[in-house]
């Protein structure tokens, strides 16, 4: 389905970051075998991607605000509208070879997310979405979230951090506690992936805390516009700022919400 100028803009930048990417994955392979290592490749194909994106809507929309992993944020004259980015979000993924990670903007005007694309360059998949558009993979399918209306056949995926801190403890708590409730858990290593398949009906629901800003702006928009519902842990709306996400269908995500409040 054809996009809006904004969101041809964000597809065009997404795909030149992607080509980018696609080039740096095909070396990872070869510094696997190096004594230092491929993560400070990994990190310099991630700054690139990162300034290809920027770039590209820079030159676009020159006057609009940044919000991005690896710059931080960037102020503009505009006022109302901001990009949030991440441009290789998987990127544990990326470094060990595994083609599943994704360059992920999205667009905010005044607060709300308005437009995303979340781009795998690797497997040629570009799943887009436009407020009150739908949401689209490669500019034909339309995207609609499973319809399951029973956690038992769902399946869900999440992220588990080793860090150290208390919200990893919950999370394998939460791990522990719905596996015997779900027909499987998956971990894919990219939050956007996660919320992009959910769109596609691969995934029942996902839930997971301790995200960023682009870790999650782009995927929102894309579940909502393929009729799946979204909150933070407490019920509430604040999944982009607090980090916190659970989504499914409008059954399952009831289901996975208050199977996930029973273990705090």
């Amino acid at each position: 389905m054809p996009g809006s100028a904004l969101l041809n803009i964000m597809l065009k930048a997404a795909l030149k970051a992607g080509r980018s990417l696609t080039r740096d994955f095909g070396e990872v392979e070869n510094l696997q075998v190096s004594r230092k290592g491929p993560a400070d490749f990994v990190s310099a194909a991630d700054r690139k991607a990162e300034e290809i994106v920027r770039d590209e809507l820079l030159k676009a929309r020159p006057t609009y605000s940044f919000l991005m992993e690896e710059q931080g944020e960037i102020k503009g004259t505009d006022g109302q509208h901001r990009w949030i980015i991440d441009p290789l979000d998987g990127t544990t993924n990326f470094l060990h070879g595994i083609p599943m990670f994704a360059c992920a903007i999205a667009l905010e005007r005044n607060g709300e997310i308005i437009a995303s694309v979340i781009h795998n360059p690797v497997m040629d998949e570009t799943f887009t979405a436009e407020r009150g558009g739908g949401a689209w993979l490669n500019d034909r399918r339309r995207l609609r979230v499973a319809g399951r209306k029973h956690l038992a056949e769902a399946v869900a995926s999440t992220g588990i951090k080793l860090t150290g801190k208390p919200e990893d403890a919950r999370a394998i708590k939460q791990v522990a506690h719905l596996n015997p409730a779900l027909a499987g858990i998956r971990r894919t290593g990219s939050a956007s992936t996660d919320l992009a398949w959910l769109a596609a009906g691969r995934f029942d629901a996902f839930w997971e805390a301790g995200l960023a800003p682009w870790d999650v702006a782009p995927g929102l928009l894309m579940v909502k516009e393929a009729g799946g519902f979204v909150s933070d842990y407490s019920g509430g709306t604040k999944s982009i700022w607090n980090g916190e996400v659970v989504a499914g269908n409008e059954t399952i995500q009831a289901q996975l919400l208050k199977a996930l409040k029973a273990v705090d």
